[in-house]
């Protein structure tokens, strides 16, 4: 029979200070959105970090008229620069999708504008295929803020979403943003009603009534932290 082997108090030391290191950290991760408070008291049911851009979407979907209510966060390199979200009606990218763009206009207010992209290499403002009923926009320690409600078809679930930041506005019209990888997979699928996944992607589940729950994720991870120092610590007495 092998000899029982104590762990070193160094050893326990250092296991606890990583296990609370990483339980503190994941709990942050799990609040960083449902923590925002907004200066337009705004409250969203749902929110997520998308997975580029330093950016976050909030968001409260009402089937009863069909309408959707976002707030999009993203930092910004510039104050000269700006932010984008869109739906895109027909499929996954750039192009078709029906943009709100955000940026600082020539008085240096922040203005926000609807755009109908056709094209990658330049985009004309216009009138968009959702009815936006009501819009405002914020600038705060490098942050940009969208606020807006469209109106969307009848018992859609599901939209295909992008999102972007460019460093350039100039004579009021938003330039290129940068082709950086982070740039061109600024897009996902969004479930009105759904949970928010590691990816950026949100599905419906319904178990859940429609709203964002991250704690299930950082439940497992931490159930996995928990089976790894136990395999640690019996290492030690085998």
């Amino acid at each position: 029979m092998a000899a029982l082997r104590r762990p070193s108090p160094p050893f326990l030391l250092l296991l606890l200070t990583f296990t609370s290191r990483v339980s503190q950290s994941l709990s942050a991760g799990a609040h960083t959105c449902t923590s925002a408070n907004f200066t337009n008291k705004k409250v969203y049911t749902n929110c997520t970090n998308l997975p580029t851009l330093k950016s976050k979407l909030h968001w409260t979907y009402t089937p009863e008229n069909s309408s959707l209510s976002i707030a999009f966060v993203a930092h910004v390199n510039t104050p000269n620069g700006w932010i984008a979200w869109a739906i895109n009606p027909t499929r996954a990218g750039m192009v078709g999708s029906q943009a709100l763009i955000a940026f600082k206009d020539s008085k240096g207010s922040m203005t926000m504008k609807t755009y109908n992209i056709t094209s990658y290499l330049f985009i004309k403002e216009g009138k968009i295929a959702y009815e936006v009923t009501e819009s405002s926009t914020e600038y705060s320690d490098g942050m940009m803020m969208i606020f807006a409600t469209l109106k969307l078809p009848e018992r859609i679930m599901n939209v295909n979403q992008v999102w972007q930041v460019g460093n350039l506005v100039r004579d009021g019209k938003p330039k290129i943003h940068r082709l950086l990888t982070e740039n061109m997979l600024a897009k996902g699928r969004l479930s009105l009603r759904g949970e928010v996944h590691s990816n950026g992607t949100v599905v419906d589940d319904r178990r859940r009534g429609g709203h964002y729950n991250s704690s299930s994720g950082s439940f497992g991870v931490k159930r996995g932290i928990v089976i790894l120092i136990g395999c640690l610590l019996l290492g030690f007495y085998i």
